[in-house]
């Protein structure tokens, strides 16, 4: 049973602030739906909204959050390697608690968080892709769900890459579940797992151009064939306006 208590033991200063009272700024989103040339008919056209991202935390992070950090640091120096380069910042937001990792020790610390007897978090539920296009110079992101079902606990890890340069370690090595989750990411999002088994996609087809879940992809003009009938792409079918 996953440890929730955390929150009674923090005290005033331990609280995070709520997302829009910090963090970091990453784009200013006018509009409602993404239309932005007079066709938006829901009434949010006016509707201005900040995209923030949760900033890290200062300690004490409250509960069991200190203890994990406090291990995974004292364990990554054991190992000589320096926990300020592997761990980027840490982040305590809406009561949960993610390590953002340069992805050059990605699978230092997943190896160290999943063999280490006070951490032990055996299970990894998966790989999500994020794609922030005004987060420059780190626009991919990979968020990483691990779970201890020693210690009942549940943190993340996230990794940013450039689009420019969307590689990350792939962590099958580690977690073999992950074969599945990462083919998924790189289907959807363009993320190169490096040293995974067979980085093929699993849900496009093998020939298909682009990432459909990425902010840049466009939102019509592909047309679908279906059972030898051709299906108008969404821009060229019949108006009602």
């Amino acid at each position: 049973m996953t440890e929730n208590n955390h929150g009674d033991e923090q005290n005033g200063n331990a609280v995070p602030a709520p997302r829009d009272t910090g963090g970091e700024v990453i784009r200013v989103r006018k509009g409602m739906f993404g239309a932005n040339n007079g066709g938006d008919t829901s009434g949010y056209g006016g509707l201005v909204r900040t995209i923030t991202l949760p900033g890290a935390s200062s300690r004490p992070y409250g509960g069991w959050f200190d203890e994990v950090a406090d291990e995974l640091e004292g364990a990554l120096e054991e190992q000589d390697l320096l926990p300020e380069n592997a761990i980027e910042r840490t982040v305590v937001d809406r009561d949960e608690l993610t390590f953002h990792i340069a992805r050059e020790h990605l699978v230092q610390v997943a190896r160290t968080l999943r063999d280490d007897p006070a951490l032990r978090f055996e299970l990894c539920t998966g790989v999500s892709g994020v794609h922030f296009l005004g987060d420059k110079g780190r626009e991919l992101h990979a968020v990483y769900h691990l779970r201890s079902l020693t210690h009942g606990r549940i943190i993340r890890l996230e990794v940013s890459a450039p689009d420019s340069d969307p590689h990350i370690p792939s962590l099958v090595e580690v977690y073999p579940t992950n074969d599945w989750h990462e083919r998924e990411a790189y289907d959807f999002f363009g993320l190169i797992f490096d040293g995974h088994p067979a980085l093929t996609r699993i849900m496009m087809p093998d020939d298909w151009q682009g990432f459909p879940q990425r902010k840049d992809y466009p939102l019509g003009g592909i047309a679908v064939e279906y059972k030898g009938a051709q299906i108008p792409a969404p821009d060229q079918r019949r108006s009602y306006s």
